[in-house]
């Protein structure tokens, strides 16, 4: 594997892996498109790049990514004829299994001959490392990026809604009036009704896609909880206690995948603060987690046995209150000298009905980037030494955010950042 290559893609915002994976593996595994289906991507679980291997207008879809996770392991490879934006083409496909959802890489190849194995197996260990990155990312749930899922989750919402009612609708009309008895053509009403029963077919499928890429049982998400705080207390030989899992619809419930990895990265933080504050009390010491879901919130709570003195600044060191902010979650601390403390997260389930209350929802990935580094009071030639780019970008990029933030100085912006949990 290309280290240096390794490296860029770490460096890289999470926008720009697609086409640097292309370019790394491009001289080893000609090809003309590039396409991922991963459900740890924030932003987007299915991207492309390069040209379509079918008609001007047909496009590679995520149906037909999809298609090929029946014929690879969890983690591993397969290459062969697929049919991608309509016509037989040979790919190279990636997975991996780092992420619970499994991601998928597949390259559409410019030449029908079998890649060696030492060519995949580079390839491979790659898409396994994008994988483990993007994955850590979703595990702490950093506030920037969570401010962009939220938006991003939001707006995907509406769009399919959207598309879900118009499609279905006049798929529907058309099925009714293909199906009148009063048309004589049988052979092309056949043809359209089988066109149109699949067309709809795969809308479903897609809005199902979405959905699993996007959603995480609360069951699963509180195990995934359970597991990692168990690994941690019992090294400290600290007594893990479990509230009842309150679930008004079930455990097989599903909520969105950016409130869940916000509950598990918020509950993980305030028990070590909790952890933080018990080494200066004495006796033995005991944590307790509870979750219970509603219909429209999550909440939390970290109850300890310690000296009483966990403060919310010892939760801010740990980011969080930042990583709440942008959900609109809310936190309350109940500290009892002598007695304990009692922690509350409160993480609201729904998306915001208009994604811009959050201002910072107007910025692109590369500008919540720079703004962050503003928040941080870094000059514009730090900011472009750190993040590879030269002065006049960052000079564009700074003019751009303090245009779409409504702010007039390089300070207000800053403030906003901190305000919504960008720095």
């Amino acid at each position: 594997m290309d280290l240096m290559a390794a490296v860029e893609l770490i460096q890289a915002p999470l926008s720009e892996h697609l086409q640097l994976l292309s370019t790394a593996t491009a001289k080893a595994i000609p090809h003309r498109a590039i396409a991922q289906l991963s459900g740890n991507c924030s932003y987007a679980p299915f991207k492309i790049s390069g040209e379509s291997p079918g008609r001007p207008d047909a496009v590679i879809t995520a149906a037909d990514v999809a298609a090929l996770r029946p014929l690879l392991p969890a983690r591993g490879s397969w290459q062969g004829l697929a049919r991608m934006a309509g016509v037989d083409v040979p790919v190279l496909a990636l997975a991996s299994d780092i992420t619970g959802q499994g991601a998928l890489l597949v390259l559409v190849r410019s030449e029908d001959t079998s890649v060696p194995e030492e060519h995949v197996a580079s390839a491979q260990a790659l898409w396994d490392l994008v994988t483990a990155y993007r994955e850590g990312l979703r595990s702490e749930a950093l506030p920037g990026s969570l401010a962009a899922s939220r938006a991003a989750a939001a707006a995907r919402a509406v769009a399919i809604a959207e598309l879900r009612d118009a499609h279905g609708a006049a798929l529907t009309t058309l099925l009714g009036i293909l199906r009148d008895r009063a048309l004589d053509d049988t052979n092309a009403r056949t043809r359209a009704v089988d066109l149109a029963v699949s067309a709809l077919a795969e809308l479903r499928s897609r809005v199902e896609l979405d959905r699993v890429l996007m959603e995480e049982r609360v069951g699963d998400a509180f195990e995934r909880l359970v597991v990692s705080l168990r690994r941690v207390l019992r090294a400290r030989g600290i007594q893990l206690e479990l509230g009842p899992l309150g679930v008004e619809e079930g455990a097989d419930r599903l909520l969105p995948a950016d409130v869940t990895h916000t509950a598990l990265a918020v509950v993980r933080a305030t028990v070590h603060a909790s952890l933080d504050d018990q080494d200066h009390g004495h006796g033995e010491h005991r944590v307790h987690v509870g979750w219970t879901v509603g219909a429209n919130e999550l909440r939390a709570t970290v109850r300890d046995n310690g000296p009483g003195t966990l403060s919310r600044s010892a939760l801010d060191a740990r980011r969080v209150t930042e990583r709440l902010a942008p959900l609109g979650g809310r936190l309350d601390v109940d500290a009892m000298p002598g007695w304990g403390t009692t922690v509350t997260l409160e993480i609201p389930i729904a998306s915001p009905s208009t994604p811009r209350q959050d201002p910072l929802t107007t910025l692109g990935a590369r500008e919540l980037e720079v703004l962050g580094q503003l928040a941080r009071g870094r000059r514009n030639r730090d900011i472009a030494q750190t993040l590879h780019i030269s002065e006049s970008t960052v000079k564009f990029h700074v003019a751009k955010i303090i245009g779409k933030l409504g702010v007039s100085t390089r300070g207000e912006a800053a403030a906003l950042a901190h305000q919504w949990g960008a720095a």
